[in-house]
C-alpha cells in the first residue's frame, strides 16, 4: 500500500513540475510601424523585401514579401532564410495581431507557438480567404520554425482549434518531416525547402 501510494505522489509531483501554465500574448505585426526593412529589391530586380518586426520578449517576427505573397517566420531564424519560405500561393498578406502560446515555468516564459490571420486572394483577385496560421516558434537553439496548422476562418471555433493544434502538436512538430495539419478547405500553400 506504501509503495502505491508513493508512486502516486511521484507521478503527481512530476506532472505538475513538467507542464506550466499556458497563456496567450498579443502583439502588433503591422509593417509600416513594427517592422523595420533590412533588404529589398533594387531597380529592374522585382518586388521583394525582408522586414523584421518585433515580436515577443526578444523573439522576432521576420516578415518576406515576394510579388504581393507574405511568409512570415517566428523566432530565431535559420542561417539560410530561404529554406524556411512558406507561404499561400495565391496573394495574401499577414493580419495586424500575432498570437504568442506562451508556456510559463515559475519565472521563465516561453513561447512556442504563434498564431495569425491571413487574409489570401481567391484566383478571381477579389474574394478572400480567412484562413490561421499555426507556426511552431524557433528556439535559440534549434532554430527550427514553421507552420504547423492552417485552420480556415470559416471552421467553427476555429481559434479554439489553433490554440487546441498549437498546444497539442507544435512543440514537437519536425518542420520539414512532419505532415502539416488542414482543418477545413484552406487554400493551396507551400514551402521552399533547400
Amino acid at each position: 500500500m506504501r509503495s502505491a501510494l508513493t508512486i502516486l505522489v511521484l507521478a503527481g509531483f512530476c506532472q505538475g513540475v513538467s507542464a506550466g501554465e499556458i497563456t496567450s500574448v498579443y502583439t502588433d505585426l503591422v509593417a509600416e510601424k513594427d517592422c523595420l526593412t533590412y533588404a529589398k529589391a533594387g531597380d529592374g530586380d522585382g518586388d521583394w523585401a525582408d522586414l523584421s518586426c518585433s515580436g515577443y520578449r526578444g523573439y522576432p517576427v521576420l516578415l518576406g514579401y515576394d510579388d504581393a505573397r507574405e511568409s512570415v517566420f517566428y523566432g530565431f531564424p535559420p542561417t539560410d532564410m530561404t529554406s524556411s519560405w512558406e507561404s499561400f500561393v495565391g496573394f495574401n498578406s499577414a493580419g495586424p495581431k500575432v498570437e504568442w502560446r506562451v508556456e510559463t515555468n515559475g519565472d521563465v516564459s516561453v513561447p512556442f507557438a504563434a498564431i495569425n490571420r491571413r487574409s489570401v486572394s481567391g484566383d478571381d483577385g477579389t474574394t478572400k480567404t480567412e484562413v490561421l496560421v499555426v507556426a511552431k516558434v524557433a528556439q535559440m537553439e534549434s532554430r527550427q520554425g514553421c507552420t504547423v496548422a492552417l485552420v480556415a476562418g470559416s471552421s467553427p471555433n476555429a481559434n479554439d482549434e489553433a490554440r487546441k493544434i498549437a498546444d497539442e502538436k507544435a512543440r514537437s512538430f519536425a518542420c520539414g518531416k512532419d505532415t502539416r495539419i488542414t482543418v477545413g478547405t484552406v487554400p493551396a500553400f507551400g514551402r521552399v525547402d533547400n
